[in-house]
C-alpha cells in the first residue's frame, strides 16, 4: 500500500504545476480552439464555454486527472470552474493537455453550473492532436482529430448540451480504461 501511494504522491507532484494558469494562458486557449476547424464555430453557437488552460493526467491502473479554468458567457469570464476525472483500466503514464467545454444553452450552462455537474463515461471529447504521434482519445466512443495545434481540424457535436473538445500539450499516455468527471464552479 505504501508503494501505491508513493507512485500517486508522485504522479501529484508532477502535475501540480500544471493545475494552475495564469491570465494570458485562457486567452491562448481561446485562440487555439478558435483557430482548430469546427470547434471555432461553436464560440458563435454556445451560450457559454469552459475553458482549462491546463489539464494534468496521470495513471498506473488507478488514473486520475486535475484541472482548473474559468467559464465564459458572451466572451465574459463569470466564474471559476475545477474538474476531476477518475477511470480505472489499464493506463501508464502522464500528459497535459487543454480542453473547452462548450455549452448549448441557458439548461446547460444552469447544469454546468449547479456546482456538482458530472460527464459519465459516455460523454465524447474531441482530441485535436498537436503532433504527429499523438492519438485521440475520447471518454466515449467516438472522436476526431488532425493536424497541430496551430492549423488543426475538428468535428464534434453536442451531447447533451455539451461539446468538448482537447488539444494534447504533452506527455505519453496509454490507457484502455472507463471513468468520469466531475465539474465544480464558483461565481465571480
Amino acid at each position: 500500500m505504501q508503494i501505491q501511494t508513493s507512485h500517486l504522491l508522485m504522479l501529484f507532484l508532477f502535475f501540480a504545476p500544471y493545475t494552475t494558469a495564469r491570465a494570458d494562458a485562457y486567452q491562448d486557449t481561446i485562440r487555439i480552439f478558435k483557430n482548430a476547424g469546427e470547434s471555432g464555430n461553436f464560440f458563435a453557437k454556445s451560450y457559454a464555454y469552459a475553458v482549462f488552460p491546463t489539464v494534468g493526467k496521470g495513471g498506473i491502473v488507478v488514473g486520475g486527472a486535475h484541472g482548473n479554468g474559468l467559464v465564459y458567457v458572451s466572451g465574459t469570464a463569470v466564474g471559476k470552474t475545477s474538474m476531476t476525472q477518475v477511470t480505472l483500466g489499464f493506463q501508464l503514464g502522464g500528459q497535459a493537455y487543454s480542453m473547452i467545454v462548450f455549452l448549448e444553452d441557458q439548461r446547460a450552462f444552469n447544469d454546468f453550473t449547479s456546482g456538482n455537474f458530472e460527464f459519465g463515461a459516455q460523454a465524447n471529447a474531441v482530441a485535436i492532436t498537436a503532433g504527429v504521434s499523438a492519438a485521440a482519445t475520447t471518454g466515449g466512443s467516438s472522436a476526431g482529430a488532425s493536424g497541430g495545434k496551430n492549423d488543426a481540424t475538428t468535428v464534434g457535436e453536442y451531447y447533451k448540451g455539451m461539446a468538448t473538445f482537447t488539444v494534447a500539450k504533452g506527455g505519453l499516455m496509454y490507457e484502455a480504461s472507463i471513468g468520469g468527471a466531475k465539474f465544480g464552479y464558483e461565481p465571480f
